[in-house]
Order: C-alpha cells, then sequence, then structure tokens
C-alpha cells in the first residue's frame, strides 16, 4: 500500500507520543520535502518508516499554491505521481482539492478509528481527547458524538 502524508497527521501524532500508529497502520509513509521541512521546524528526527520523496511536476505544486500551502500542495502532487493508494491529510480545503484531483484521503480521525477496530489502540475518543489537550486538535461535538457511536469503546 502506498501512503502519503501531509504535516498535520504526522505532527498530531507526535505531539502526542503515538506516531507509532501510522508504523502499525501502513508500515511505510511517504512525506515530500515540503512537508519534511514543516515536521523539522519542530521535530528534530523522524522515525525510519517515513520517506521522502521529490516532487518531479513543479508547474502542478505551483498550480495548486495558489489554493494551497506548499506542503499541502506538494502532498497531493506526491500522491499522483506515486499513485498513491491513501492520502493523508485534514485541512478541509486541502482534502476537497485532493478529492477533485480524484486522490482518496483519509483524515487523522478515520486513521484512528481504524487502528481501534485493529486493536493498535484501545479508544479512539482517549487519543482524541489528548490530541485536544497537547495538540490543539479540535472536532465539534456532533462528530465527537459520532466517533461515540462508531467506535467500539
Amino acid at each position: 500500500m502506498i501512503v502519503v502524508s501531509d504535516t498535520s497527521p504526522i505532527t498530531s501524532l507526535l505531539s502526542i507520543d503515538l506516531l507509532e500508529i501510522l508504523e502499525k497502520m501502513y508500515q511505510r509513509v511517504i512525506i515530500p520535502d515540503a512537508v519534511y521541512k514543516e515536521l523539522v521546524e519542530e521535530h528534530i528526527t523522524l522515525p525510519a518508516f517515513i520517506k521522502i520523496e521529490h516532487v518531479r511536476d513543479k508547474n502542478y505544486i505551483d498550480a495548486l499554491k495558489k489554493e494551497l500551502d506548499e506542503g499541502e500542495a506538494e502532498a497531493i502532487v506526491l500522491a499522483k505521481e506515486k499513485d498513491a493508494d491513501i492520502l493523508l491529510i485534514d485541512e478541509k480545503k486541502g482534502r476537497r482539492i485532493a478529492e477533485r484531483e480524484g486522490i482518496a484521503i483519509i483524515g487523522l480521525i478515520g486513521v484512528l478509528l481504524a487502528a481501534e477496530k485493529k486493536g493498535f489502540i484501545k479508544s479512539v475518543i482517549e487519543v482524541i481527547s489528548l490530541l485536544h489537550k497537547k495538540a490543539g486538535f479540535h472536532i465539534s461535538e456532533s462528530l465527537r458524538d459520532h466517533i461515540k457511536r462508531i467506535s467500539r469503546k
């Protein structure tokens, strides 16, 4: 499975010391240079399962940068170039544009729900609460209620 990630899912999990969830779920996650640069501003090193790859289509990146930041634009282009199975991305505008470009997406909540189902975490709600406290991760009450209804705990 080819998985490309934008910055925020990785940063969020790093902030609560649960980045290993991505490794357990996907074994390998690919990031473009711009995402790497964003990540190393706050985190000195990244684990070996996160691989950096260069994006080739600079014109495509420039076109997307009219709507998105550089990290999101490069992640979308890299996902297209690698014919990725999934792009990890949380920002609404980035998600919408990725879908418009024909890329399958999943956000951090979706990853956490799948990780709970596989037994990699005990409770999505507990992880979301930790993300809220340590990373400023916000979700609506209606989404929180929905997650409580569909999660196993």
